[in-house]
């Protein structure tokens, strides 16, 4: 026969212990269901927060290396818009030394060619100065400015643009003639021409060619990024249908918990009848 005691109440004792384990499940299944995740904090599942935080951190870091990709072809970009500009211009200057092949040209339309001549000369260096992006210049006079886009996250690796000079200074287009005043335009510098679009066709085929390799990989990025995080989820995420038929559950058990708690509690009172008058 079970103890009858107003000084110790196991019923009750058992009926608490039941109602703090609901109340235990009960704050964990809250706390899932309001951050969405399975492991929130190194407490739920030291190892799976581990694996997660790495993988958060990768996936965080890739997005640096989209920046330095998108950045890169940013720059090539300008640079190739500028580069397909310049090629026009080449074209115009190669019709006006055509035409002071003309040995029997007057002074003054050989004049008007030069000046021709010598404008669009001008525009190609405006338009390669300005082929700026980011203070980075593909194409400028000189041999500064160059793409080191960040390939990976340990930047261990880049993908690079090298810089090539397309003023009219510079090794593509410095044997150009500087006017069309100092005798009939010869077939060697027609030539000279030919050769020096040819150079800055290739050279903006280069860039191209840096450019689609950007593109590609930034594409590749951007997947792994989405296969990083997908692969976090289901590793932390909380299954929503889950917790909420588990909520449903637990907030049963309270209730009943707490009732049978009331009932262990009441049951000291019925010893007072035992004395009663």
């Amino acid at each position: 026969m079970s103890l009858n005691s107003v000084n110790t109440n196991a019923s009750a004792m058992i009926a608490l212990q039941s109602l703090a384990s609901v109340n235990r499940d009960l704050s964990g299944t809250l706390r899932r269901i309001s951050t969405g995740l399975a492991v929130s904090s190194a407490k739920d599942n030291p190892a799976v927060w581990v694996i997660a935080q790495s993988q958060r951190a990768e996936a965080n870091a890739l997005d640096s290396v989209r920046d330095s990709l998108q950045r890169g072809r940013s720059i090539t970009d300008v640079a190739l818009s500028a580069g397909e500009t310049v090629v026009d211009l080449l074209g115009k200057m190669k019709e006006k030394m055509l035409a002071a092949a003309d040995t029997s040209l007057s002074t003054a339309s050989r004049m008007a060619l030069n000046s021709d001549y010598l404008t669009l000369k001008r525009q190609i260096d405006r338009t390669v100065s300005n082929a700026d992006f980011g203070g980075i210049n593909l194409i400028s006079s000189g041999s500064v400015g160059q793409v080191r886009a960040l390939a990976n996250a340990d930047c261990s690796d880049t993908i690079d643009i090298d810089h090539v000079d397309l003023s009219t200074t510079g090794a593509a287009l410095g044997g150009l003639p500087a006017d069309l005043l100092a005798a009939p335009v010869t077939g060697t510098q027609i030539a000279a021409m030919s050769t020096a679009m040819e150079t800055v066709t290739s050279s903006l085929a280069r860039i191209a060619t840096g450019s689609f390799a950007l593109e590609a990989h930034q594409t590749f990025i951007d997947k792994l990024q989405d296969t990083l995080n997908t692969s976090i989820g289901r590793l932390v995420d909380a299954d929503m249908a889950k917790e909420s038929t588990k909520l449903q559950a637990l907030q049963v058990r309270q209730q009943l918990s707490m009732k049978a708690l009331a009932i262990a509690n009441s049951g000291s009172s019925y010893l007072l009848t035992l004395f009663g008058r």
